[in-house]
Parts: structure tokens; sequence; C-alpha cells
């Protein structure tokens, strides 16, 4: 059991809906992004999705995208993602932490290195978009066999015909990405989500959390309403591109939070 599935099982038994919240790794610089990532867990965050920064995101709207830049540019690189999981490790055993890219920077440090040093990092799952299930002898397999979940994501065009094959092999919990577009988008209605939840749930025991379009208190609640729980990712980094401090920034990821644990 991974510490997703364990925060998953301690939610379900309390009763409790999921808060996920997305940071990119060395946004707006490393020490910044380090003592945000530290204050998460006591923000009401019950999963950290860790971006690591990427020349060519595919699948992230304008917010993520010039994070990744001003992480590239202060010298990020995936080996610095890795060891600000070990610097959050030493005073956090408990919190999951899901890895967030592209395939490219796993493949130029090759699969079997980086599972390992992942793992030895306290990395607990992966969600690498670029790698459709057809592509799972690639990263997906190794990395369930070295005890590390692979998160899928399921979109509104994700059809009956095609969700079987996207659920195959995926662990921890499906993604189910709100809108038709990239993140920071739109706006996530609940209306439109929830009957798109209740069939993924047909299909899988996993949970389902909701991201993409998610700006405020009341849109978490009512996301996380309708499904196991909501991901936060481009509010919270633009309060750091605006320039809010840590302690801000995480007194409006507490808001976020609050929201989606009230549904």
């Amino acid at each position: 059991m991974t510490r997703i599935d364990a925060k998953f099982a301690a939610l379900k038994a309390e009763g409790n809906k999921a808060f996920v919240a997305y940071v990119m790794a060395g946004d707006p610089d490393y020490d910044t992004s380090l003592d945000v990532i530290k204050g998460l867990p006591g923000a009401g965050v019950d999963i950290i999705e860790l971006g690591v920064p990427f020349t060519d995101p595919m699948a992230d709207g304008p917010t993520i995208q010039l994070a990744g830049q001003r992480a590239l540019e202060g010298g990020m690189t995936l080996e610095r993602t890795l060891q600000m999981a070990r610097e959050f490790r030493k005073t956090d055993d408990t919190t999951p932490i899901v890895m967030m890219g592209y395939y490219n920077p796993i493949y130029s440090r090759g699969v079997d290195k980086f599972l390992v040093d992942a793992k030895e990092a306290g990395i607990d799952g992966l969600i690498v978009v670029d790698l459709p299930p057809e592509e799972d002898e690639e990263l997906c397999i190794p990395a369930q066999k070295a005890g590390l979940n692979f998160i899928r994501l399921a979109t509104p065009t994700t059809d009956d015909k095609r969700l079987p094959k996207v659920l195959t092999n995926t662990s921890g919990f499906v993604y189910y990405v709100s809108i038709t577009g990239i993140t920071g988008a739109a706006a996530a209605q609940a209306t439109d989500v929830g009957p798109e939840v209740a069939r993924i749930k047909s299909h899988t025991d996993l949970p389902v959390i909701v991201g993409f379009g998610i700006r405020t208190p009341d849109t978490s609640r009512e996301i996380a309403s309708v499904a196991d729980g909501a991901v936060v990712g481009s509010a919270i980094v633009g309060k750091l591109a605006e320039g809010h401090t840590p302690a801000q920034v995480l007194e409006f990821v507490k808001g976020l939070a609050d929201g989606a644990h009230s549904a």
C-alpha cells in the first residue's frame, strides 16, 4: 500500500473528501517553492502534486507554462525536484507526493534510474500526461513494479469505448479533467462533472479526483461534493506569480482545502 492508498483509506474512513494542491517545483525559486511545499500539509492539503518544469508542456495553460519557464531559468532540473522531495521527507513522512510532468526528462535520466531515485526521494505516484496507455511498458508497468502509483487522466472526451483502456494499469486514483482544454482555461461546473464522475466510477473502484478550472473555495466544495476530491493548480501558482509570500499562498490554499473538506 502506497502513501496515496493509505491516505484515501483514511479519508474514506473519516467520511472526508481529498484536497490536492499542485505547485511547480522551483517557482519562483527553489527556497520559496520548498517553503510552500513544506507548509501545504498544515494548510489542509491531503496530497501534494509536484510539477517538474519542462520546456514543452502540452496540458498546461499559460500560468503553469510560465511557472515552468521561471523554474527552468532559475536552474531547476529533475534532479533538483527529487532533492526537493528529499528535503520535504526529512520532516514529513506521511503526506503523499505525486510527481507530475512529461516523459522526456525521465527518458533522458533512464527509466530504471529514475524509478530508483524517485522511490528513494519519497515520491509516491506519477502523472506523465504524454504517455498514453499504449505505451504502458515504457514507464507505467515498471513504475507499478517499483511500488509507485501511476495515475491517469480521463477527460470529457474519454468515451465509454476508450475509458476501460485508460483505466487499465491505473492506480492510486483517477484524475478527471473537468474541462476540454488546458489548465486554468475555464471554470469547472459541478453539474457537468457529477455525471462524468459517476460514469467513471461505474468502471473502477479507484477514487476519482477532479482538477482544472477550480479557483475558489466554493468551487472546490462544489466539485468535491460530486467527486472524491478536488485538485487546484493554476490558482495557487498564480498567487506565487503575483509575488505573494509563502504565508499568503498557504492562507489561500487553506481556504481551498477547507472548501473541499466541507463537501
